[in-house]
């Protein structure tokens, strides 16, 4: 929550028209304490998914139209760890071996037991991005997505075209946004990550 308090500081003066977030509450808790220190988002309502189709619940009136709308969709989940769901790294390397936990926690399609690899994140994030963030961006709205390590890596793999390797490689520190600028034909003409101060 220190993380996200910085990070809702150093956003303060940035406007927001949409925001996302997944079903856990770690990344809504996140988004939360961002927006408390918004300047622009005085109000903001929720909007959560139902089954497979989306939907609002309610019937916006003209003062909802100054309401920040968070989408929230388990679609954005962190990867299912499966079997080592709870345990901490060195749990899971005294019960399955330092080797065998590496493999299941780098490596891009190799699933743990009962589990996600980043390849079935990817599967699940990406073409929600396609269907419901990429519109908005298209429009010239300013997102916001709170999520996970692993679904924001399928995200920026996907973005960024990078390769399995090229995302397995990359490090994506918490408590520090990750900011694109995009030309009207969804190309990057911009990345950065945004300096957060201590």
């Amino acid at each position: 929550m220190r993380e996200a308090e910085r990070v809702g500081r150093a956003l303060a003066d940035e406007r927001f028209d949409i925001a996302y977030s997944s079903s856990l509450i770690r990344a809504q808790d996140t988004l939360y304490e961002i927006l408390k220190h918004n300047r622009h988002c005085k109000q903001y309502v929720r909007v959560h998914e139902k089954g497979q189709a989306w939907y609002e619940h309610f019937l916006p009136s003209e003062e909802d139209a100054q309401e920040l709308k968070i989408y929230m969709s388990s679609k954005l989940n962190e990867r299912y760890y499966g079997d080592l769901q709870g345990m901490n790294k060195d749990e899971a390397r005294r019960k399955f071996g330092e080797e065998q936990v590496h493999l299941w926690r780098r490596s891009y399609d190799v699933r743990p037991p009962n589990g996600e690899s980043l390849k079935d994140t990817a599967e699940r994030a990406i073409p929600y991005y396609r269907g419901c963030v990429e519109p908005n961006l298209r429009a010239g709205k300013n997102v916001v997505i709170s999520a996970h390590g692993n679904s924001l890596r399928a995200l920026i793999m996907h973005i960024e075209g990078m390769s399995p390797e090229q995302i397995i490689a990359f490090e994506l520190p918490t408590g520090v946004p990750y900011v694109y600028d995009f030309d009207d034909e969804m190309n990057v003409l911009e990345k950065r990550f945004w300096e957060v101060p201590a």
